[in-house]
């Protein structure tokens, strides 16, 4: 179930998502009004919830969002689990401001669930803390195996390579077991034509959010263009489309400071720049989207500030792309420097961002190696029967079977 929220809900769990990572976000504060706005609104949804909910029921809730619904479930009679996809290895007033908001709601759940021992504050139970790090499916939309012809038909029919597409060839696997087809263009910003299929290409693909740091990597690439090193590679900056994303208020303004700065660019690098708003109207085809740009992609960066875990590095280790992403968060814990991709010790050195672009699209030998220990590296941690297993342990400790 999803939660329908309002702008000003939104606001506010978006502030605790900041917070959570130890950012300030918007500024805005968090307290009485705040959790009353937080409170009705969850109140407005939660009969329908509850009404589904029988007496030994599991309920997993997911990030700060719903994490009010605690008290209503365990009423029901019903086994609460909260799953935190966000944290922050340090402790600071930002984040002891987001855990006190939510504390009186973590005291009621049966267990609390981390994606890292460092993420689990010290203000909870740590009796009811456990640490199930994410995993991807490799069967799903975004992480099937794609053919080159598909991938290629899809990224053009998409608008992100050039070509002449076949939209018969565009064709995936739903999860219910049916075809699906990749019919809508992205909304791509670019002054030039998108770039022909053989060229490399550079991509990160992530949420319109000032802490993925979209602006920071164009600048880096940018650099590299300026300086005649980044061969004919062009970049592709994607994030779903911001006119269609209601429960980040964020979005439109972080995509609106990217476009700004994009202008700014000299004429070279811009025509080597495009922004992708990818379709939202059909979320497998969006995946299927998100799949081939991956696939296709010379290098993938992830070069966020601050990060949960970093699952979009996950689904581009699995298809044995050469990564450069921030030592950050769970990033740290999936990719060892040099041996699954390359770690950027300081997000904000754009210089060394540059240098690790350059070094991967002029060592294509070394880029693929990465490429391929990456992929083994997410067979060994992150897929989900390890994921399941857990689950499956999580619950038989907590009912006593």
């Amino acid at each position: 179930m999803i939660i329908e929220g309002s702008a000003d809900f939104f606001r506010i769990t978006k502030r605790l998502h900041h917070a959570l990572h130890g950012s300030r976000g918007d500024g805005s504060p968090l307290g009485p009004a705040e959790r009353e706005t937080y409170e009705a609104r969850l109140r407005a949804q939660r009969g329908t919830l509850v009404k589904l909910v029988k007496p030994g029921d599991v309920v997993l809730l997911h990030d700060p969002q719903s994490a009010g619904f605690a008290g209503p479930l365990v009423k029901a009679g019903a086994l609460v689990f909260w799953r935190c996809h966000v944290g922050s290895d340090d402790t600071n007033d930002e984040t002891r401001l987001g855990w006190e908001f939510l504390g009186p709601y973590l005291d009621q759940m049966a267990a609390l669930i981390f994606s890292r021992q460092a993420y689990v504050p010290g203000t909870v139970d740590r009796a009811r803390a456990v640490v199930i790090p994410p995993s991807i499916d490799a069967f799903s939309a975004k992480n099937q195996s794609l053919s080159i012809p598909v991938t290629r038909a899809i990224l053009e029919v998409a608008n992100l390579t050039a070509g002449e597409a076949i939209p018969a060839q565009t064709g995936f696997r739903r999860d219910d077991g049916t075809e699906g087809q990749v019919q809508r263009p992205a909304t791509v910003v670019r002054s030039a034509d998108p770039p022909p299929w053989h060229t490399p290409l550079l991509t990160q693909i992530s949420r319109w959010d000032p802490l993925k740091d979209h602006v920071g990597v164009m600048r880096a690439f940018a650099s590299l263009v300026e300086e005649g090193g980044a061969r004919d590679a062009h970049l592709v900056l994607a994030g779903p489309d911001v006119t269609a994303v209601a429960d980040d208020p964020e979005g439109a303004g972080t995509y609106a400071d990217l476009l700004s700065a994009w202008h700014a660019l000299p004429d070279q690098s811009r025509g080597r720049v495009h922004l992708a708003n990818l379709p939202m109207d059909d979320a497998e085809e969006n995946a299927a989207i998100v799949n081939a740009l991956q696939r296709h992609a010379s290098v993938v960066v992830q070069k966020s500030l601050q990060e949960g875990f970093g699952l979009t590095v996950t689904e581009a280790m699995w298809k044995a792309r050469p990564i450069i992403a921030s030592a950050v968060g769970g990033i740290r814990d999936q990719i060892v420097d040099g041996e699954h991709g390359i770690l950027l010790g300081n997000p904000g050195d754009l210089g060394a961002a540059a240098r690790a672009m350059r070094r991967l699209l002029d060592d294509r030998e070394m880029a693929r190696g990465l490429g391929f220990a990456a992929r083994d590296r997410v067979q060994e941690r992150y897929l989900g029967i390890r994921h399941l297993l857990q689950y499956v342990d999580l619950l038989e400790r907590r009912d006593g079977t």
